[in-house]
């Protein structure tokens, strides 16, 4: 086995492994520069510093606003009249404060808000690991390697339904490799876009991958096609859309959010996945005034998606922090655009998309279907859990086991190969949560939003909080001690862990 370096992480966490399959390779998808394209009035950009949201009343349309910005010597890259937000552009230093005024409800710059990718190891599988793989089931050559689908019943569920070919899953993340044997026909060509810099463009080299394999990853989990190659996904039925939401640096900035939660909404899709943070600031808090606009701006794009027919679910991330109680962030802002502050976090500040309103947070089992030593949780903040994977660390950053992680689709940028490997953390979680979403919501067709994420939990399998403190990893001493509260719905799961089986049934 070998190790190398790869950027592969927004919210999966750890060592990963990577499986070259025998036979699976692609040429890469070289990444185009963001261009004006439909549903929104826009202009080429670059993202980043210089960028800015600017908020109108709700209801009073975005025509006052877009006048204050040309008067403030900006420009308007991106209108999102429906909602009130426009994402503009300017060099000026002052250009924040002139802009505010009639019109204008708040204004936010996004320099420096995003979360940057982390560098992982990633260790090599040599191609008899894959031979040896054996496909029952499902005839899929490495689902015996996908403990995650018999965790969740997505075997039994197929035999009712494998999902509608009409139903949707767009995949905010870096992208889906267009590529990959088991993604290229389940892709929504129609559908598919990159919102860097919060301006829509749908060439196919745009929404491409070009420096992280996370969004492959998450996709493969959805709806990997059955087709006697590779891997399976929980809903290899239905269509999955990529809505390019990472720069190359490994940035989600809440321009891109917004332009994705917006796509989903005016593009016919019935799920969105939404493995990551917005912002340095892990937490966004709305009584900080350089954070509440970003916190307005993504809660009107989600009600808005919401409203249109759309359920948003999100991981509940990998801090092992309990999201219902107070308690100190050291680690903010985390891409050195300002010094790192120690700030209480308290009910105002909030996880975003995962904590906001009408959103599916899902937190992150491993394969005995105990909370993962990574995952955080919260009374009333988790509402599902899923297999996310538990591969414990050990001395050197290796793993005990890498197959006790989630294996999935994977795309090299470097040499535009298309393979499989393993990930772990609540970004595996959630896809899973969403695929079984897709099911259900291809069973039943007539479910709102609201009913479907309801649905969801009554069909969820209640697990029971551990006894006393929970310390997966006594090892590596306290750091992951968690304590969990409530009954049958509780902290760390929830009102359980999704199945696919009794969503169809």
């Amino acid at each position: 086995m070998t190790t190398r370096a790869s950027r592969t992480r927004l919210l999966g966490v750890s060592a990963v492994a990577a499986l070259a399959a025998a036979g699976v390779a692609g040429g890469s998808a070289a990444a185009a520069p963001a261009t004006a394209s439909t549903g929104s009035s826009a202009t080429t950009v670059a993202d980043g510093e210089g960028s800015f949201l600017v908020l109108a009343p709700q209801g009073k349309g975005t025509s006052k606003a877009r006048d204050r910005v040309a008067a403030a010597g900006g420009t308007v890259v991106a209108d999102y009249a429906r909602i009130g937000v426009l994402v503009a552009r300017s060099t000026d230093a002052g250009f924040a404060e002139r802009v505010r005024g009639a019109g204008v409800e708040s204004v936010a710059s996004t320099a420096g808000l995003g979360t940057l990718l982390d560098e992982e190891s990633t260790t090599s599988v040599d191609a008899a690991d894959v031979a040896a793989a054996t496909g029952d089931p499902t005839g899929e050559p490495l689902y015996s390697l996908q403990w995650d689908m018999d965790a969740i019943d997505v075997p039994e569920a197929h035999a009712v339904t494998t999902g509608d070919a009409d139903v949707t899953v767009g995949i905010l993340d870096s992208g889906i490799s267009s590529s990959h044997p088991d993604l290229r026909d389940q892709i929504a060509y129609d559908q598919s876009v990159s919102c860097i810099g919060g301006v829509q463009d749908t060439a196919e080299a745009a929404w491409n991958p070009t420096t992280s394999d996370h969004g492959t990853h998450v996709a493969g989990t959805v709806a990997a096609g059955l087709n006697g190659v590779g891997v399976t996904g929980v809903a290899p039925g239905v269509k999955v859309a990529a809505v390019k939401v990472v720069t190359d640096e490994g940035y989600i900035f809440p321009e891109a959010a917004v332009c994705g939660f917006m796509w989903a909404a005016e593009h016919g899709m019935e799920v969105t996945n939404n493995s990551y943070y917005i912002d340095p600031w892990q937490f966004n808090c709305r009584n900080d005034e350089r954070q509440r606009p970003v916190w307005q701006a993504v809660q009107r794009a989600i009600r808005y998606s919401s409203q249109q027919g759309v359920l948003n679910v999100a991981s509940a991330g990998n801090a092992n922090v309990d999201l219902q109680h107070t308690f100190i962030d050291s680690g903010s802002p985390n891409d050195g655009s300002a010094p790192v502050e120690d700030r209480t976090i308290n009910g105002a500040c909030v996880v975003l998309p995962g904590q906001a309103p009408g959103v599916v947070t899902v937190s992150a089992t491993g394969p005995t279907q105990q909370k993962s030593y990574f995952s955080s949780y919260g009374q009333g903040q988790v509402d599902v859990t899923a297999p996310g994977g538990d591969a414990r660390f050990r001395s050197g950053g290796a793993t005990s086991n890498a197959a006790d992680a989630i294996l999935s689709t994977t795309y090299n940028p470097a040499t535009g190969a298309n393979g499989y490997g393993y990930k772990q953390g609540t970004s595996m979680s959630s896809p899973h949560a969403a695929g079984v979403a897709a099911l259900a919501i291809s069973a039943h067709p007539r479910l709102t939003p609201n009913a479907l994420a309801s649905f969801l939990e009554r069909t969820a399998t209640p697990l029971p909080c551990p006894d006393g403190v929970y310390n997966p990893t006594p090892a590596l001493g306290d750091t992951y001690e968690a304590t969990c509260t409530g009954g049958a719905r509780n902290g760390f799961y929830g009102a359980g862990e999704v199945n696919a089986l009794a969503a169809v049934d």
